[in-house]
């Protein structure tokens, strides 16, 4: 029941569909979110899978947070990353021969949905308590270090992940400039109809709570 209460399945269930999401962009070849460009350049480089290198980037940044903040790395974080890399590297197996685009338009028909998709998965996982995400708590220690909004941090973010993944030769394109300008956007359209979402879930017959 805690995990319940934590909101486990809305944790599941967006990961699931951020996931889904990234892997469509990703196979878009438009161009993936600034951090999935840089996976997909570090897997072009030293090979591996795509997943495996969200989970040790994960790792890289949970120690980068704990040297910022002089604390203890906070390895519970890595539940996130693990299940991310894992839920990758399944949609990628599962839509490799099946999402291939040769085709401009099919191009877009993969990006845009994706984008959508791992926009309303982040929504999803936002309802929940169960793990944070190591990149969303990077952009909250550059803004308590640097006195910058998230939203700025965010963008700072964004910018080392861009060039880092130019360096390693990522998937960078159209789809990163759309993802970092929109998906901020996106998420906030969605956010009310989540909480909506969950709120009918939690209450049944006069508001008796059922998780």
């Amino acid at each position: 029941m805690r995990l319940i209460r934590a909101g486990v399945h809305f944790y599941l269930i967006g990961l699931i569909i951020l996931t889904l999401g990234i892997a469509l962009t990703i196979l878009s070849k438009m161009g993936a979110s600034p951090y999935d460009a840089l996976l997909v350049g570090l897997q072009r480089t030293f090979g591996l899978t795509v997943g495996s290198f969200e989970i040790i980037v994960g790792f890289t940044m949970v120690l980068g947070n704990a040297l910022a903040e002089k604390r203890r790395p906070e390895f519970f974080a890595l539940i996130t990353s693990f299940v991310t890399g894992i839920g990758i590297d399944m949609w990628l197996f599962l839509l490799g021969d099946v999402v291939t685009p040769a085709t401009w338009y099919g191009e877009w028909a993969a990006l845009l949905p994706g984008t959508i998709l791992m926009a309303l998965g982040v929504a999803f996982y936002l309802q929940s308590k169960i793990a944070p995400n190591p990149m969303d708590r990077s952009m909250l220690v550059i803004s308590k270090l640097t006195g910058w909004n998230v939203s700025w941090s965010r963008v700072a973010i964004s910018i080392v992940l861009v060039m880092a993944a130019f360096i390693f030769g990522g998937a960078i394109g159209i789809g990163t400039l759309i993802n970092a300008l929109f998906s901020g956007f996106i998420i906030s359209f969605f956010l009310p109809y989540v909480r909506m979402f969950k709120s009918r879930k939690r209450y049944k017959h006069g508001g008796h709570m059922i998780s």
